[in-house]
């Protein structure tokens, strides 16, 4: 890490202290009631008793399997998806109006579909955690194909190449960078759809507790599960970022 890097990333952890001093400040001079704003304080305590009770590792293990089956579908049907359409030139031409009916349709416009075919279930909250997340992924995977240099599937075609052999050779590799950035994007939209999922139909994981949390009052709970939240969204993104990093270091090698 140089030194610019080393300085923008202790000015972001030194904003970060200030806002929570600043949270602490405010919480006690009782500029809003403790029932509502708990200090930073009381948000470790709980977050630790939640730890330590087993209530929190469960409902953080909840909602991790909620994110890690629907990112997973959402990755395979977009990238493979994805191929199909970027790899032809046909099918971008004749499928991309539907894509953008389909693109800009909120995921919380799905949710009643959702409810109404599957009830509220686990196979609810995979359609609409997977509908929601594969956008990222198939529009990268479609642009990446798409920008795969012309000159290549000339030489694929000298060689007589198959559309697999293409298609896993020369396209995915080239369009790698793409499909992981979308990946990484979606992992986010993942996680933000199954904490929805949670609070909606009361399945078990940290939307249920934030949910339940929030109607007890509990305050100090309910933040305990929003930091969790924040710390898991921070944890996830930059470990598909290192991955992203690793999986991509044979590019870097090139140059």
């Amino acid at each position: 890490m140089n030194r610019a890097a080393l300085l923008w990333r202790m000015a972001s952890f030194a904003i970060a202290a200030g806002f929570v001093a600043l949270w602490q400040l405010i919480a006690n001079l009782n500029l809003v009631s403790p029932v509502f704003l708990p200090g930073p304080d009381r948000a470790w305590t709980a977050l630790v008793r939640g730890f330590s009770s087993g209530d929190l590792w469960s409902k953080l293990a909840g909602t991790l399997e909620h994110m890690a089956y629907g990112w997973l579908a959402a990755s395979i049907a977009g990238i493979a998806i994805g191929a199909i359409i970027g790899s032809s030139r046909m099918m971008r031409t004749y499928v991309a109006p539907s894509l953008e009916f389909l693109r800009p349709l909120p995921v919380s416009a799905i949710i009643p579909v959702a409810i109404a075919m599957l009830g509220l279930t686990q196979a609810m909250a995979l359609f609409v955690i997977a509908f929601g997340a594969i956008w990222p992924i198939m529009l990268a995977t479609i642009h990446g194909f798409a920008a795969v240099e012309p000159r290549l599937y000339e030489v694929a075609r000298s060689l007589q190449m198959s559309r697999l052999a293409v298609i896993f050779k020369i396209a995915l590799p080239s369009a790698s960078p793409d499909i992981l950035a979308g990946m990484r994007l979606s992992l986010t939209v993942a996680l933000i759809l199954s904490v929805v999922c949670e609070i909606l139909a009361g399945l078990d994981g940290l939307g249920h507790w934030v949910l339940l949390s929030a109607r007890a009052f509990r305050s100090a709970d309910l933040f305990a599960g929003v930091i969790l939240l924040g710390v898991t969204g921070y944890v996830t993104s930059v470990a598909m970022s290192l991955a992203e990093h690793r999986l991509l270091a044979w590019q870097a090698a090139q140059r």
